[in-house]
């Protein structure tokens, strides 16, 4: 399934006035569970600082804009970097933003994140949510993130990994999601890429465990898939949220509670020396 014209279309629906934007988000963090995994090791990392100086983020395949406008609203003293492939989405996100009290804490920059970055940028985190499988020279990535981090900064890469992700779990199976050019990542290829690097593990994770499957299924995929076969679904959304969305977040919160042994999704905290 392609899953960005669904996207798009439902970007095109909510991104009609700042209020449903900012519905459009709240419905984002709440029914994808890695932002909830992301979340938690965003203010693991920016609430340990203590420093007067701004905390500079970027945020490496900004999408929607989603994480930049949650860093800024959450944190007053990060200021983002938010680039994008995608200048239309950069053009919508910016759009909103310069609606909000955070329009000046946000940069948005159409960038290609295999090319190479200034190293005087000095971030103190890179942000990868949801971006690496779907770019092929993932090590150049990296090497980018590196680059532009100031000592001590932090990698957060999300991203589907082997052990079922983009929907895999049998050799022959096609990925869920067709804009995938890899189907998920080994933890230990995912270390491997960051450390060749130069950038130390600091830790794993996996979302998406037993619960989070599931929950998965009834917040997204079955949603998704719906609206990928008839956009005549779209009015049925409400209701079926109103039935399934409470079981669906309880069991992302019941997924994120739990020390998972492997699952679908994988976060992966790196550090720069």
């Amino acid at each position: 399934m392609d899953y960005d014209p669904v996207k798009d279309r439902l970007g095109a629906f909510f991104w009609k006035t700042p209020t449903r934007t900012k519905a459009f988000f709240r419905t984002l963090d709440a029914v994808f569970l890695r932002s909830w995994y992301v979340r938690r090791a965003l203010r693991e990392i920016i609430g340990a600082s203590d420093r007067q100086r701004p905390f500079r983020v970027l945020d490496a395949g900004t999408g929607f804009g989603q994480y930049a406008y949650w860093l800024v609203k959450t944190f007053p003293h990060v200021e983002v970097l938010a680039v994008d492939v995608k200048q239309d989405y950069l053009d919508r996100a910016r759009a909103f933003l310069d609606t909000t009290p955070y329009a000046s804490r946000v940069t948005f920059e159409q960038r290609d994140l295999t090319e190479p970055m200034a190293e005087e940028d000095a971030f103190d985190l890179c942000l990868s949510v949801d971006v690496m499988e779907h770019i092929e020279d993932d090590r150049a990535v990296f090497r980018n993130f590196h680059r532009v981090l100031a000592s001590g900064g932090h990698v957060i890469v999300n991203t589907p990994s082997d052990q079922g992700g983009s929907g895999v779990t049998e050799e022959g199976d096609e990925s869920w999601i067709g804009e995938h050019v890899r189907d998920g990542y080994n933890a230990g290829e995912l270390r491997e890429k960051l450390e060749t690097a130069g950038l130390e593990h600091v830790r794993t994770e996996y979302g998406y465990g037993p619960w989070g499957t599931v929950g998965w299924r009834l917040l997204v995929k079955w949603p998704i898939a719906a609206l990928n076969t008839t956009w005549a679904a779209a009015p049925l959304l409400a209701p079926y949220y109103a039935l399934a969305g409470p079981a669906g977040l309880a069991l992302n919160r019941a997924d994120l509670a739990r020390d998972n042994a492997s699952g679908t999704g994988l976060t992966v905290v790196s550090r720069k020396p």
